[in-house]
């Protein structure tokens, strides 16, 4: 991983990042159930979603957010962590098979009210899958270190 700081100044509005793509699997869906105890049967009923409208099992949303924010996690930023998540929305369901990627636009910039000589840095986080569809979208807080600190 890439350890360069980056600073609140260093961030632009409107500068996006696009990363790589991961399938999502049974396996995810087994192993996000057994962590979170969600064994709701959309999730782990093949037969019961055959009579739902999605017509298959669908992945956890915390699943979906979990792996399309670590799909951002691209370097470590010494000077800088995450302050939260705001927003957060499932916009659409995904599948066993469905790949997504992650797309991450620096949206807002801010100085923190608590901490002058820090800033907030918000990045809107997309999660899209094989077919170009928006499946979560949240908005990422980033407390970073302003350089003239």
């Amino acid at each position: 991983m890439n350890e360069k700081a980056m600073y609140f100044e260093d961030y632009q509005l409107g500068d996006e990042r696009v990363t790589n793509a991961r399938t999502i699997t049974e396996t995810d869906i087994v192993l996000h159930a057994g962590q979170t105890g969600d064994f709701f049967p959309h999730h782990m009923d093949a037969e019961f979603c055959k009579t739902i409208s999605f017509g298959q099992r669908i992945a956890h949303g915390t699943l979906t957010f979990s792996i399309g924010v670590g799909l951002t996690a691209s370097f470590v930023n010494p000077v800088a962590f995450s302050y939260g998540y705001d927003h957060l929305r499932f916009i659409r369901p995904v599948f066993i098979g469905d790949t997504i990627h992650s797309k991450v636009t620096i949206a807002d910039k801010k100085t923190s009210e608590k901490h002058p000589e820090k800033g907030i840095v918000t990045e809107h986080l997309e999660v899209i899958n094989q077919r170009g569809e928006t499946v979560l979208v949240a908005d990422h807080l980033l407390m970073c270190q302003k350089r003239s600190a």
